[in-house]
């Protein structure tokens, strides 16, 4: 039987065909008629591009060149028929002023209920400083706080990825991971003053499998901040100062909050920050529980509270008082965590009278204080803690409310 050749021209259609399929899958939001001058409204090209990426049969990238791109809220929503990466890298996203357009908003830019979406670089600039003036929170805390919008609001992901993006001057939360599964953000930068309120750096809450492997965080709030029904987070490389350190909570405040379970916090640094790593719970709370929490390899540079279970936690003074905590904390460790404090007390452990902490370790702690009210010490109140390896200085040496530190290899009650 004769070979059969193939025609030059069917080569070429095949060619063409080819490529046109892997041009067809990147959208430039330049073809959908955005400026990037930092002037005109960009949200309509962008939210086409991306309903034409979410909805191409192949994996797809929408593409935002170098540019300045003003943007109002806007709402990237999913389900898409394949993973797509928003891509970029060299844009800066520049946020309105007036806060009347936030109205009824979930945040600044939100994406929403995705599956394997990846977020490549971009800067957005949350032009915060119209925000910070109206927060009236501290004056009046009554759980109906108005809240302002966030700079990127990640809700109902699943196999995400948020690498290189940068964060600046956010009027409320910078970033928000809600009811999330399996979500990585890497090489994170967030930029706000110290004295901004309210300007977490990255929230969790409500997510499974979340993950922060690298991140450089200045801001006024919490660096980072778990809220209820966060599960398997894991906190790695993270930078954060000044700020209000990396936090689990608060947690209690409201009914019917989730358990937050298995939680790692390794290889921080923490510098001027008003907290270190902490726990913390609001008195007189529905019942509750945390449980699974690890912090290890944790430098600090002249923070304030370096190592913190607060179970009394009442900013503002707007608690019941004498009423317990009924947030349950166990499987708690602080291993390796070494460095200098801005005070005298470098350890406090004070968990809750009706429900003491249990199954908490400590271990090689090395923290010292060079202020003027004396020597480094540590307080502890309804907890037994494990110890191992070496503290400096001595942890829970005659703690208060008749609770005395375990010798290591005990269980503590």
């Amino acid at each position: 039987m004769g070979e059969r050749k193939v025609q030059p021209a069917w080569i070429f259609v095949c060619i063409a065909f080819i490529v046109a399929r892997v041009d067809s899958a990147e959208f430039s939001v330049k073809t959908y008629g955005a400026k990037a001058d930092g002037k005109s409204d960009d949200s309509q090209a962008i939210l086409k591009a991306w309903a034409d990426a979410c909805k191409a049969l192949d994996a797809s990238k929408l593409i935002v060149p170098a540019g300045e791109y003003m943007v109002g809220p806007m709402k990237i929503l999913g389900p898409c028929s394949n993973p797509v990466t928003f891509q970029a890298d060299g844009a800066t996203f520049i946020a309105p002023t007036d806060l009347s357009l936030f109205k009824g908003q979930d945040g600044w830019i939100l994406f929403y209920g995705i599956e394997g979406l990846t977020i490549s670089g971009g800067t957005l600039e949350g032009k915060g400083e119209v925000g910070w003036k109206t927060n009236n929170c501290k004056k009046s805390f009554s759980g109906n706080c108005k809240f302002l919008p966030i700079n990127l609001n990640l809700g109902g992901l699943t196999n995400a990825l948020v690498k290189g993006v940068t964060s600046k001057d956010s009027k409320f939360f910078h970033m928000n991971v809600i009811q999330g599964k399996n979500v990585t953000l890497s090489d994170i930068t967030i930029i706000a003053p110290g004295d901004s309120e309210n300007t977490d750096g990255i929230h969790i809450g409500r997510s499974t499998g979340v993950s922060i492997l690298g991140a450089d965080i200045k801001t006024g709030d919490d660096c980072v901040s778990l809220g209820d029904g966060s599960k398997q987070v894991n906190i790695e490389n993270v930078k954060c100062g000044p700020g209000h350190g990396i936090s689990i909570g608060s947690l209690g405040k409201y009914k019917d909050e989730q358990p937050v379970e298995g939680v790692t916090v390794k290889h921080c640094t923490l510098t001027g920050t008003t907290n270190g790593v902490r726990i913390k719970t609001w008195p007189a709370s529905p019942e509750g529980s945390a449980s699974g929490m690890h912090f290890e390899d944790v430098t600090m540079e002249n923070v304030s509270n370096p190592i913190l279970i607060d179970q009394e936690y009442c900013p503002w003074n707007q608690c019941t008082a004498g009423v317990p905590s009924k947030v349950k904390i166990s499987d708690v460790s602080f291993k390796k965590i070494k460095g200098t404090s801005a005070t005298k007390v470098v350890v406090k452990l004070a968990c809750s009278k009706g429900f003491p902490c249990e199954k908490v370790e400590v271990g090689d702690i090395n923290l010292e204080y060079h202020g003027t009210n004396g020597t480094a010490i540590s307080e502890c109140s309804n907890v037994k803690p494990t110890l191992s390896g070496k503290q400096s200085p001595a942890v829970c040496d005659g703690a208060g409310g008749g609770a005395a530190a375990a010798p290591a290899g005990a269980a503590a009650a």
